[in-house]
């Protein structure tokens, strides 16, 4: 939402795509919230609304203040731009966590190489339209993104190897517990044939 408040023409003149990628971006959001609230319970869904409402609060808070204490286009895009740029960089900076797993347990199976790479094509294209426009704010979460993407797709191509070998040693011990269930299944059923054949004699 920050973002759609950075383009609306009282921040910045003439930022139609920033309003146009935020409200389809928004809307798909509001439906996975309407999905979550819709089939979760109790604790989960009151933190979410909780969370829903701080965040539109904070956003109108921000637009009420920018609106009557900046008093020009360059102040107000500052202000809201810098705010952009912690918020976006943040999001970007999430999937670090995942890395580090990534590298503690030397697979890449959490770490689905589709989404590495469209995050990679978001940052080169909007790094690529700030780059034009030349908008600062735009430019350093994207090029973060950029960087934190490709330490992605490298960290893939490092560890693809492990993790098909990890894959494949907990496929064959999983096929061993199998088997093993198997054969104590088949002794027990043995074991009472026999019983009940002594029974009769």
């Amino acid at each position: 939402m920050m973002w759609l408040l950075y383009g609306l023409p009282a921040m910045t003149p003439h930022n139609m795509l920033i309003i146009t990628i935020n409200v389809i971006g928004i809307t798909i959001e509001l439906h996975f919230i309407a999905l979550f609230l819709a089939y979760s319970v109790g604790a989960a869904r009151r933190r979410v609304l909780l969370i829903l409402v701080a965040e539109v609060a904070f956003v109108a808070a921000v637009a009420a203040l920018v609106l009557n204490l900046a008093h020009t286009h360059t102040h107000r895009s500052m202000v809201v731009g810098i705010l952009c740029v912690f918020f976006e960089a943040g999001m970007y900076a999430a999937p670090l966590s995942v890395m580090k797993m990534v590298i503690q347990t030397k697979s890449v199976e959490y770490m689905p190489l589709f989404m590495s790479l469209a995050s990679l094509a978001c940052g080169i294209s909007w790094t690529a339209y700030a780059l034009i426009k030349f908008d600062i704010y735009i430019t350093i979460p994207n090029v973060l993104g950029v960087l934190f993407a490709v330490g992605q797709v490298i960290m893939y191509a490092i560890y693809y190897k492990s993790t098909q070998k990890i894959l494949e040693a907990r496929k064959g011990k999983a096929d061993q517990i199998s088997m093993a269930e198997v054969v104590i299944d088949g002794k027990n059923g043995n074991a009472t044939c026999s019983g009940a054949g002594n029974g009769h004699y």
